[in-house]
Order: C-alpha cells, then sequence, then structure tokens
C-alpha cells in the first residue's frame, strides 16, 4: 500500500544542501538539482516507525532509491501513576511515628515535612492511639502519679497502693482526655492539623515568634493558618472532663480550668521553641526526605499534657 503524504528529508555535510519532500498519492517522492555526493533519506510518517538509509549520488547519474518499506510503529501508552492525598499522608505519617527524642522519646506530633498532606480522621486517631499506648506514656504517667504520690495532691486520693493508683489512673486519664479531644476529635471535626510544623530557617528571633504563634495557630486541612481551635477548645474540655474523676474536695473551678488552659498554652509555646531548637538534633530517626516523593507534639515532647492544679485543703 503506497503511503501518501509520508515526510521525506534528504540531508548532506553541508546543511544548506538540505531538502524536504512529501511522498504522492502513489507514494513516490522525488529531488532536484542536487549537488553529486553522499547523503541521507530519512522518512517519517505518523502511525509508521522512521525508516533511513545512506545513499551516493554521482556527478550526471540519476539515483533512484529502493523501495522504502514502513512498519507500522509499536502502540506505546505511557501511564504516569500519581498516588492519592491519603497515600502521600499515609507514607509520612509512617515516617513520622518513627520519631524518637534520644532515640526512645515519642515526637510523633511534629512534622519536618512543611508541606506535609493533611491528616485524615482516622490516621489522626492513629498518630492519637499510637501516642497512648506508647510505654513511654505510661512510664511519664507512672511518674508524674510518683510525684502526685510525693506530694499528696490531691489529697482526697489518700497514700498507699490504692491512692498511687488512684493518680495514676487520674493522670493517664487526663491524657487521654487531653490527646483524643485536642489531637484527634476537634481537629476531624473542625478539619485542623493537630502537628507541629518544624521551621528550621530564618532568623533566631523569627523561629521563637513562629514557635509561640503555633501554640494559639495551627494548619488546617486546607493549608492555610488558622487559630488553634482545637488545641484550646481540648484543653478546656480536658480540665472540666478531670472534675467527674477527681475528688469533690480536689475539683477545679470554672476559674481555675480557664487559668489551667491559658497555662497549658504557656507550655505549650515553651514545647514548641524546644522543637525549633534542640529536639530536632536529639531525634536520630528523623527522615531527611519526603517518603511521598521519592500543634504540638505529643507525649514527653511537644505536645504538652494538661497537668492540672488542684486546690489543696
Amino acid at each position: 500500500m503506497a503511503i501518501a503524504g509520508a515526510t521525506v528529508t534528504l540531508t548532506r555535510e553541508d546543511p544548506s544542501l538540505n531538502q524536504e519532500a512529501l511522498s504522492g498519492d502513489d507514494g513516490q517522492f522525488s529531488f532536484s538539482n542536487l549537488v553529486p555526493g553522499p547523503f541521507r533519506l530519512t522518512v517519517i510518517s505518523a502511525g509508521f516507525a522512521t525508516q533511513a538509509f545512506l545513499g551516493n549520488l554521482r556527478s550526471g547519474e540519476s539515483y533512484v532509491s529502493p523501495q522504502v518499506v514502513l512498519a507500522i510503529a509499536p502502540n506505546v501508552t505511557e501511564v504516569r501513576v500519581v498516588p492519592s492525598q491519603v497515600e502521600v499522608a499515609e507514607a509520612q505519617l509512617k515516617e513520622q511515628e518513627k520519631q524518637r527524642a534520644l532515640g526512645f522519646i515519642p515526637n510523633f506530633y511534629v512534622s519536618y515535612i512543611p508541606n506535609a498532606a493533611p491528616l485524615t480522621p482516622k490516621q489522626k486517631f492513629e498518630l492519637a492511639g499510637k501516642t497512648l499506648i506508647d510505654p513511654v506514656t505510661f512510664g511519664l504517667t507512672a511518674a508524674i502519679a510518683g510525684v502526685e504520690q510525693a506530694q499528696n495532691d490531691p489529697s482526697g486520693y489518700g497514700q498507699g497502693g490504692q491512692g498511687y493508683a488512684k493518680r495514676f489512673g487520674a493522670s493517664y486519664a487526663n491524657a487521654v482526655t487531653d490527646t483524643l479531644i485536642g489531637g484527634a476529635i476537634l481537629p476531624s471535626l473542625l478539619k485542623q492539623d493537630p502537628r507541629y510544623f518544624y521551621r528550621g530557617t530564618g532568623s533566631k528571633r523569627s523561629r521563637i515568634l513562629y514557635a509561640i504563634a503555633s501554640s494559639v495557630v495551627c494548619k488546617g486541612d486546607n493549608g492555610h493558618w488558622q487559630t488553634n481551635y482545637s488545641g484550646i477548645l481540648g484543653g478546656l474540655a480536658a480540665g472540666g472532663i478531670s472534675n467527674l474523676y477527681y475528688p469533690a474536695k480536689d475539683r477545679n473551678g470554672a476559674g481555675l480550668t480557664f487559668e489551667n488552659a491559658l497555662i497549658g498554652i504557656g507550655a505549650t509555646a515553651a514545647a514548641n521553641i524546644l522543637q525549633e531548637f534542640v529536639v530536632r538534633r536529639l531525634t536520630p530517626s528523623v527522615s531527611n526526605r519526603d517518603p511521598a516523593n521519592g500543634g504540638k507534639a505529643l507525649g514527653p515532647i511537644g505536645r504538652v499534657w494538661s497537668t492540672f492544679v488542684h486546690e489543696g485543703d
């Protein structure tokens, strides 16, 4: 079958002597007024593989090229697989859950990827759950209960094994309510990101101001910065719920609950400053790459647990 409209290019050592022609309805083509010498013929047609061959035109000769047979070009389809935003967030979260300061202290609620993909509600609860069942969380809770036992605070729990168990349970309940409400439930409902986004660049002053501001603002799931209602309301809610299980004489009033919330914001700001200047250096498991591309941190470092002040006798 003759191929009409194929592009035939004749190239010479001297580019000024190059010529181009189209094949006719009968598949034939011709060039005229050619200077003798070697040449190269290249035949291109849509849907067919390119063919080329060499020839040599002698003086006074009329050169007839051999029959050119064009093979059908292979059908190559390029498929680019782009992971979904949920898959990107999951890959980044898995790396984030490996972060441990000094190799053992959980540092899960800090993202070292500034443009990290937003977490889904399921992933926010997964992050909260992983933190709450971490052995270091139980160890910290035991230490807090021990300090309270030594100080006889709250005094309504008494002493002995039973008093320590009550203090341990109350301390862990504080962590659970603060983490679930401020780090999972409200962030899911309000579409806010509970993580602290490490900056790591800029002047020392700008990084300190950023860390302080991050105690009251957070990144929304839409990528925009906004008031951190999740963290603020989460602290207030956790403080209010604590009145359900603390001894009656040691329960916080509304004024003290708000006071503790402000203390919690200040403690979070201090923890964020530590994240900017200290904790990053102590976290060897931090990946230097985004696994998906080729605020507050929860636990002892980063996210500040609410430790409520109780009115003594």
